[in-house]
C-alpha cells in the first residue's frame, strides 16, 4: 500500500505543478509552494513510520484544493501573447557567400581570357608558318606563255 500513497502524492505534486505553470494567481504559488512542502514532509515522515500509513482518502482530504485536480481554462482566458525567447543572432552569410562566388567568377573569366589569347597566338603562329612556306614553294610564273 505504500508505493499507492507514494502514486497518489506524485500525482498530486504533478497537479500542482501543472496549475503553477499554467500562469495561476500568486495564491495558487503560495499553495502550491505550501503544498510542495507538505508533501515532501510527509514523504519524509512516510519513511521514518513505515508501519502507521494513514488513509489515502485522509491524505489527499489534506491537499489544498488548488493541488487536487486542474481546472479547465477557457479561451477567454489564456494569455493571448505568448513569450517566446528571444531569436539567436545569425551570422551574415550572405555577404561572405556573394563575395567568395564573385571572386570565382572573376577567377574563371580570368582563365578562358588567358586560354583565348594563348589560342589566338598559337592560330596566328601556325598561320604565319603556313603562309611562309607556301611562300617558299610558290613558283615563279613565266612570263613568256
Amino acid at each position: 500500500m505504500k508505493w499507492m500513497r507514494e502514486r497518489d502524492l506524485l500525482i498530486a505534486q504533478t497537479m500542482a505543478f501543472v496549475q503553477s505553470v499554467t500562469g495561476k494567481t500568486p495564491e495558487a504559488e503560495k499553495t502550491v509552494t505550501t503544498s510542495v512542502a507538505l508533501l515532501s514532509v510527509e514523504t519524509s515522515e512516510t519513511i521514518r513510520a513505515a508501519a502507521a500509513l494513514p488513509d489515502i482518502e485522509a491524505l489527499l482530504a489534506e491537499t489544498p484544493p488548488a493541488a487536487q485536480a486542474p481546472r479547465e481554462v477557457s479561451r477567454e482566458e489564456m494569455p493571448r501573447e505568448v513569450s517566446r525567447p528571444a531569436p539567436v543572432a545569425r551570422l551574415d552569410l550572405r555577404e561572405d557567400f556573394q563575395s567568395e562566388i564573385r571572386a570565382r567568377v572573376a577567377s574563371f573569366r580570368a582563365h578562358q581570357e588567358r586560354f583565348n589569347r594563348e589560342r589566338e597566338a598559337y592560330c596566328s603562329a601556325t598561320m604565319a608558318k603556313v603562309h611562309a612556306a607556301l611562300r617558299e614553294t610558290e613558283q615563279p610564273t613565266r612570263p613568256g606563255k
